[in-house]
């Protein structure tokens, strides 16, 4: 996942992850920084088709989610001829494949999110759900503490819910006992670490081994 809602990414940035990523096992994902269609469809134009959509709250928000990623009459993509993700205007049936090729994945991580987490998991395109554990813990007066039993109840129910609309769930969880506790708990998907988090774990470890 390539994050562009806390981590400091734009257009610029991606592109060159993206050609570092080209012809790899991973399909890159981009998080957006918000539910935006002018920045979603500049996402589409340079190559991405996978996407996390954070900080969804309404079967509304989720559907324009949906609708920024379809070209019309499905969606209200804004139509550019040539840019990196058709190779410049080259590829013949890209608009007529572009809508079918899409992956939308939302964010729920607040009490209204919460609170509407069927509707949200019921809207037609929205293909999985993922929950941001310290927004979630956050929203539900628990600052700083996602193992709170109210959190861990919430994160729980999600998975619920997500199974029953047939949708696959995930979560951040870079500690291992909690990403395994995720996955007994139903989740299809968890992320366990970051770049920069084993970048602070290896350099961490490198200064404590020298400073005995």
């Amino acid at each position: 996942m390539l994050d562009g809602e806390h981590a400091p990414n734009d257009v610029t940035t991606l592109i060159p992850q993206l050609m570092a990523l080209k012809g790899s096992a991973s399909a890159p994902v981009v998080r957006v920084p918000t539910n935006e269609p002018v920045i979603i469809k500049r996402m589409l134009d340079i190559g991405f088709y996978n996407f996390l959509i954070p900080f969804v709250e309404t079967q509304e928000e989720a559907a324009r989610a949906v609708a920024s990623t379809r070209y019309p009459p499905e969606g209200i993509r804004g139509v550019s001829v040539s840019h990196r993700a058709n190779m410049f205007g080259t590829v013949p049936d890209y608009f007529a494949q572009s809508n079918k090729n899409i992956t939308i994945i939302v964010q729920i991580e607040s009490q209204l999110g919460v609170d509407n987490v069927d509707a949200i998991a019921a809207t037609e395109g929205v293909d999985g759900i993922f929950v941001g554990p310290s927004d979630l813990a956050a929203a539900l007066g628990h600052l700083g503490n996602a193992s709170h039993p109210d959190v861990q109840q919430t994160i729980q129910h999600i998975f619920a819910r997500a199974k029953a609309h047939g949708k696959p769930c995930g979560i951040l969880a870079p500690v291992e006992a909690d990403a395994r506790r995720y996955l007994e708990w139903g989740a299809t998907f968890v992320a366990v670490g970051s770049d920069l988090g084993a970048f602070r774990a290896s350099t961490q470890k490198l200064a404590d081994t020298f400073k005995k």
